[in-house]
């Protein structure tokens, strides 16, 4: 059959065909930007084009660039967001020039914000799909090796959850399952509701179905995800939802970690507390982002709660759970930002003893009301920042202090250094969070991943413990499967 003969779907049917016989559908590489929901999207989108006959490229394929698709999985949080992702996607063109059956596609928030200026701008790409697509991507590369140009689908309604797609775990050990998308808050200074929708709840059977399948698959620890999980249920006025759905996780045989993030302190109740504190596989962690400790920032911000609130919350936590590691976000030089309202945030800091934050420099989202604010100067916000992170590196460490000379208990989740080094060690989180690093002591069983390790900590670095424990002089060591 002549090619001009043959329709649409015949030339893509023979196109595949040509290329699945040089080596399968293609070797694919995902590159993620930004939060949490993004690395689970991103477990999404690999499990999606393995389905379709696609292979995951090694660490060696990807180094050397041996790949056949690269998927930019993007954030829209920042405001540089766009220029990192056309930065990125202008350096991939020239590996396209390259190799002219490389495809690129681009994913995420930029994509659900930007779509048909990527295609414009960066006409190399073979796909944009927006947050609510990620299905459609194989039938978009399907179609681009046909038309030979950008495919564009992104969608503004939800139809299909994306936990309904497969799956390729990054972990094996820790999963990330995720309760909701979206979000109903307004902040003034985020684009998330207009990239991500309204929030929209998974069913509670549905979400202890894949916590089941998870801990079936070999998982020991999974993390509850959701833009305010603490919201969960509120949508069909049921207010416990959460917090039922914790003690739920609580019955499950084989689960041992149970983590969850992020919540909103403004929806933040008293029956959640109680279900963390009286969970026994429900971790005494807890990520609650505070953004300022001045009120008047929280009421320009749009934050449906004042600093007496946030401290209410957690003393109730620590009263509850005393080894409760509270971490939390801060945002320095928000629009109007005084130094009087950045003194109260650094009191309220002081305060709350976070056992770490995620400290940001304010920058305009286009499209958010804040970016129309008047922005204050740039050396003002640094210094302040400076001042910020100085204050928080000095709490972070008196609190890993603390810790030296205890045992903890810590799951495996790496190595650290070869085995054959003097510094060998296996890596993993405690109970509440922190990043341990174990020594192996000489003779010991060398633990695998997702194996838990009891030992003594000897040394508390700057982000993190160090456990080189001597079984000679009474420190633990000890290995559990």
């Amino acid at each position: 059959m002549n090619e001009d003969m043959m329709s649409e779907a015949e030339r893509a049917s023979a196109s595949a065909t040509a290329f699945t016989g040089r080596r399968g559908k293609g070797i694919f590489h995902v590159h993620t930007l930004g939060c949490q929901m993004n690395v689970h999207d991103s477990e999404r989108i690999a499990g999606v084009l393995e389905a379709d006959g696609y292979v995951p490229a090694t660490e060696e394929q990807v180094e050397a660039h041996d790949v056949d698709l690269i998927v930019l999985n993007t954030c829209a949080v920042r405001e540089n967001a766009a220029e990192r992702m056309y930065g990125t996607i202008g350096l991939w063109a020239e590996l396209k020039r390259q190799h002219p059956n490389l495809q690129i596609a681009v994913g995420g928030c930029m994509a659900q914000l930007d779509r048909q200026k990527i295609a414009k701008k960066a006409p190399w790409v073979a796909a944009v799909f927006g947050t609510k697509n990620i299905g459609s991507l194989p039938h978009l590369l399907d179609q681009n090796r046909v038309a030979g140009t950008p495919q564009v689908e992104v969608a503004d309604k939800l139809e299909l959850f994306p936990s309904q797609l497969p799956t390729d775990r990054a972990s094996k050990v820790s999963s990330w399952v995720s309760i909701s998308v979206g979000c109903n808050n307004t902040c003034t200074f985020c684009i998330v509701p207009t990239t991500r929708g309204r929030e929209k709840d998974r069913r509670p059977g549905d979400v202890l179905d894949e916590v089941r399948a998870c801990v079936a698959g070999g998982a020991k620890e999974v993390t509850l995800l959701g833009q305010n999980v603490n919201s969960y249920g509120f949508g069909i006025g049921d207010r416990y939802a959460f917090s039922k759905l914790l003690r739920a996780c609580g019955q499950i045989e084989g689960l041992e970690r149970v983590r969850f993030t992020s919540p909103h302190p403004a929806a933040f109740t008293d029956d959640v507390i109680a279900a963390m504190a009286e969970t026994p596989n429900v971790m005494h962690q807890l990520h609650m982002p505070l953004q300022s400790g001045s009120d008047r920032i929280l009421r320009a911000m749009r934050r449906s709660y004042r600093s007496a609130r946030f401290m209410d919350i957690l003393s109730k936590v620590r009263d509850a759970m005393p080894d409760a590691q509270i971490s939390t976000d801060i945002i320095v030089g928000f629009p109007s930002e005084t130094e009087e309202d950045f003194q109260a945030t650094l009191d309220v800091v002081r305060q709350a003893r976070f056992a770490s934050a995620f400290t940001f420099i304010y920058s305009p989202r286009p499209g958010t009301p804040a970016a129309e604010m008047e922005q204050l100067p740039h050396d003002v916000v640094q210094e302040r920042f400076e001042r910020l992170v100085a204050l928080q590196e000095e709490i972070t460490q008196e609190d890993l202090k603390a810790f030296e000379g205890r045992d903890v208990e810590v799951m495996i989740t790496g190595t650290q250094g070869r085995k054959d080094a003097a510094t060998h060690r296996v890596t993993g989180r405690e109970k509440t969070g922190v990043l341990v690093h174990i020594g192996v002591p000489e003779g010991c069983e060398e633990p695998r991943i997702g194996d838990f390790v009891t030992a003594t900590v000897t040394h508390a670095a700057r982000h993190n413990l160090i456990a080189d424990p001597d079984p000679k002089a009474g420190q633990t060591y000890h290995v559990r499967h």
